[in-house]
């Protein structure tokens, strides 16, 4: 039986998440981490993701947006890269090695696997301290909690980046529904 992952709700946490790899020059770890955050995709597309997706090479400069056909649904989606995802893109440039984003050192020409990822989110994770069921799918949960919650992203909005058929499956994904409730409760102040 597996455990269903939770978002990161905690900015701090997620911050630190990032930069405990940025601080040991971890840069493959610290993109998978912001491009995960800021994107939303699932795992098994943020893994197959090539450094031509995200880089020109005939401009010679990142791109403004990734191009992806999810594997899961087979739909396209163009995802604007925000100054965060850029940033690290840039940083972790310079070290790129192999066709994948996230190759793996010991055969370029792979990404890393599902496993590997969840390791490396996981390990982190745990040396943090972090709260939470906290793998792989926690970083695209992230963003639709993070939209909902402090971006006040309107929810049709987020329902199409997560392809979801209707806001109750989104709010089922995200735990948006007890959180709601819990606020709801905390700030009743009768007495």
């Amino acid at each position: 039986m597996s455990v269903a992952t939770d978002p990161i709700r905690n900015r701090s946490e997620l911050k630190a998440l990032a930069n405990y790899f940025l601080k040991r020059g971890e840069l493959r770890n610290y993109t998978l981490v912001v491009l995960g955050a800021h994107t939303a995709l699932r795992i098994s597309d943020l893994l197959r993701l090539r450094w031509e997706d995200v880089y020109d090479f005939e401009r010679g400069r990142l791109r403004d947006h990734l191009s992806v056909t999810e594997r899961k649904t087979g739909k396209h989606r163009r995802i604007a890269l925000n100054r965060e995802a850029l940033k690290a893109l840039s940083l972790y440039f310079a070290q790129h090695r192999g066709a994948y984003l996230f190759s793996n050192h010991r055969k370029k020409e792979k990404p890393i696997s599902r496993v590997q990822a969840w390791r490396i989110l996981h390990t982190a994770a745990a040396a943090l301290g972090l709260t939470g069921h906290i793998g792989c799918h926690s970083l695209r949960k992230t963003w639709g909690y993070n939209a909902w919650s402090r971006a006040r992203i309107r929810p049709e909005v987020i329902m199409m980046v997560y392809n979801h058929s209707s806001f109750e499956i989104t709010k089922r994904y995200l735990g948006i529904t007890q959180d709601t409730l819990d606020a709801a409760y905390l700030r009743m102040q009768l007495f």
